[in-house]
Parts: structure tokens; C-alpha cells; sequence
């Protein structure tokens, strides 16, 4: 055992209301690549802005491109060792809340119940009507747009967009509520597999340390806040979190 990993563990033995706040590298063990990380799809291509779907046919199509292309691996992924660990820390009683940036929905299948989850970016599992609001599948409204190209709409002749905040679309306030009183209510905050720059997500962990909480990183390569933590570990979260948690 690491000299850090020593450290973080001794935080965690003292730590009862747990906050865990994960990003894109705590699924990649599942196979779902980081698109925002190096050589990621939005590195390489221009991402659908949310004003322009909504007012463009074109942009829609654009959009629901993209989805058929990565909804795949969405579709066949499995929770890895680390989901598995964080859902193992609440069965111990010591999670106060899951808040994710991922839209993979891995920490629900790992067993993490939906009252101490917070999906801020929404779930990419499902579309949701811009009329009437109803959910469906994703896989029926793929189906829909594998079709015949055009873009999905609703039984009620809405428009379907995938569950997931897009880019320039602003967050849920009531998630965004939640999580930052998570971030008052714990007494210790893990942030993992995330670069901790996307704002305002970024800002939840650290709202935890402002508020004299320490601080864990758990990451492969540097983060945004780095600088804050209490004891930072570095690599692969399958590897580490079963290590940390147990």
C-alpha cells in the first residue's frame, strides 16, 4: 500500500457521510470512451449546441447521428469494480450521495439507489418529448431514426431529445440543488475520474473542501484541482476505489 493510498484510507476511516463525485474515468473500465477527453469526440468534431437543435431540423439530425454512432457502448455496458465499490460503500452505511457527471446510468445498475443519486448531465438511456415531456427508450427512438433518417418524434408528434443535458443547454436546478447540499451535508468528498474543470459540476467537491471537508482525487492524470486535495491518487479507479472503499 502507497504511502497516499495510506492516507486517503486513514480520511476515510474517520468519515461517515460520504460524498462521491465521478466523471467520464470511472467508465471507461466499462468501455465507454471519454469523448472530452484526449482524442475524444469532441476534440475532434464541432458538438450540436442545444439552441441549434431545437431550431433546426438539420442540427437534429446531426445530433441523433451522433447518438447512433455511441449509444453501442452505452447500450452493452456493464458496471466495473469501481461502480461495484462505491455501491458496496453504501451498503456499509456511509454514502450520503452519488453525484456523477457520467450519463451512462452504470451507477444505477451497480446498485446505487436512485434517492442518493444525482445524474447532472441526465441519462443517455432514454429520450425525452420537448412537448409533452414523456420519456421513452433510447432504443425506440433509435429505431425510430434508423428508420428513415429523419428525426424522432413523440406519439404525441413532439420532437424527441436524448435525456442528457447538450451543450449550452443549462443543468437541472433542482440537481443542482441536491448536489451542492450533499456538498454541505458530508464529511468527506472523493472526487473520481474526472478532470474537475467542467463548471458548475466541478464546483460540487470543491464546495465540500471550502467547507473545511477533506478531500480525496482519485484520477488518471492531473485535475483542475489537484492543488485542493487531501490526498490524491493516481491511476486507474477499477484498480484503486476497491482498494480505498474497503
Amino acid at each position: 500500500m502507497t504511502p497516499e493510498m495510506e492516507k486517503a484510507r486513514a480520511l476515510l476511516r474517520g468519515a461517515s457521510r460520504i460524498l462521491v463525485f465521478t466523471g467520464a474515468g470511472i467508465s471507461t473500465g466499462s468501455g465507454i470512451p471519454d469523448f472530452r477527453g484526449p482524442g475524444g469526440i469532441w476534440t475532434t468534431s464541432e458538438p450540436v449546441n442545444y439552441k441549434d437543435f431545437i431550431a433546426s431540423t438539420r442540427a437534429k439530425q446531426e445530433y441523433w447521428r451522433y447518438k447512433a454512432r455511441t449509444y453501442p457502448a452505452f447500450a452493452c455496458a456493464k458496471p466495473n469494480a469501481a461502480h461495484l465499490a462505491v455501491a458496496g460503500l453504501e451498503r456499509s452505511g456511509r454514502l450520503l450521495a452519488v453525484v456523477t457527471q457520467n450519463i451512462d446510468s452504470l451507477h444505477r445498475s451497480a446498485g446505487t439507489h436512485t434517492d442518493r443519486l444525482v445524474e447532472l448531465h441526465g441519462s443517455g438511456l432514454y429520450a425525452e418529448c420537448l412537448d409533452c415531456l414523456d420519456w421513452v427508450s433510447m432504443d425506440r427512438a433509435l429505431d425510430k431514426f434508423n428508420a428513415d433518417g429523419a428525426p424522432p418524434q413523440c406519439a404525441c408528434g413532439g420532437w424527441l431529445k436524448p435525456a442528457v443535458v447538450m451543450f449550452g443547454e443549462p443543468l437541472d436546478q433542482e440537481n443542482l440543488v441536491k448536489a451542492f447540499r450533499a456538498a454541505e451535508g458530508c464529511d468527506l468528498a472523493v472526487a473520481v475520474g474526472s478532470s474537475l474543470s467542467v463548471e458548475p459540476a466541478a464546483s460540487v467537491p470543491l464546495a465540500a473542501k471550502a467547507a473545511g471537508k477533506p478531500y480525496i482525487i482519485v484520477n488518471r492524470g492531473p485535475t483542475a484541482q489537484d492543488g485542493a486535495a487531501d490526498a490524491r491518487l493516481e491511476g486507474d479507479a477499477c484498480l484503486l476505489l476497491p482498494e480505498l472503499f474497503s
